[in-house]
């Protein structure tokens, strides 16, 4: 362990996550969409069947999952998870997962991979915890990993939860021939892949 100043351990803590947060928010940003898109969602959808590897697959389109409902009973998080910030956007050309801005199966696609990504970013950003014990007492490498825990796995929570919510959504559009078929009138009706 480092020995370090009381103020010199606060500065490195306060500095070293805003890098973290900072720098994985904007490698994984810059990671290829086809990194998060599911594989095969694309041609399972076109034959009208739900989505390889899916939550949903073999039950029915509209019922909820034990993973959906434990969030909404257990976590509550419906009563919670608008009120934090999404900074999905913060990099150029990034993707707001604040609210659905198209209802097309392609933007629900695109909607779905940037759950994954940001599911990602945040795992991510958990990873480097441990590396505060380098200067940090053992209390205080523990606070940084119990911080670490509370910044990101909410967010994990929510991300979850909304793919979840958006698989069941896209299904249930699978099994309504034609009821996501005529393209969205909207500027991201560019993600319309179907």
């Amino acid at each position: 362990m480092l020995e370090l100043p009381p103020l010199w351990v606060i500065t490195a803590n306060i500095s070293g996550w805003l890098i973290i947060h900072l720098g994985v928010s904007y490698a994984c940003h810059r990671m290829p969409f086809r990194w998060f898109d599911s594989s095969g969602a694309h041609s399972a959808r076109e034959s009208g069947q739900p989505c390889p590897g899916s939550v949903t697959t073999g039950m029915r389109f509209a019922s909820k999952l034990p993973e959906e409902r434990f969030y909404e009973q257990v976590l509550r998080i419906r009563s919670w998870k608008d009120r934090v910030p999404e900074l999905g956007a913060l990099f150029t050309g990034g993707f707001s997962k604040k609210a659905l801005a198209a209802h097309s199966s392609g933007y629900y696609r695109v909607f779905a991979a940037e759950t994954r990504r940001g599911e990602w970013t945040h795992w991510l950003s958990i990873a480097p915890a441990p590396l505060f014990f380098l200067w940090n007492e053992p209390a205080g490498g523990w606070l940084m990993i119990g911080y670490a825990l509370a910044a990101n796995l909410p967010f994990i929570c929510i991300q979850r939860y909304n793919r979840l919510r958006l698989t069941r959504i896209m299904n249930l559009a699978d099994s309504r021939p034609g009821h996501l078929g005529e393209r969205a009138r909207h500027p991201l009706a560019k993600y319309d892949l179907q």
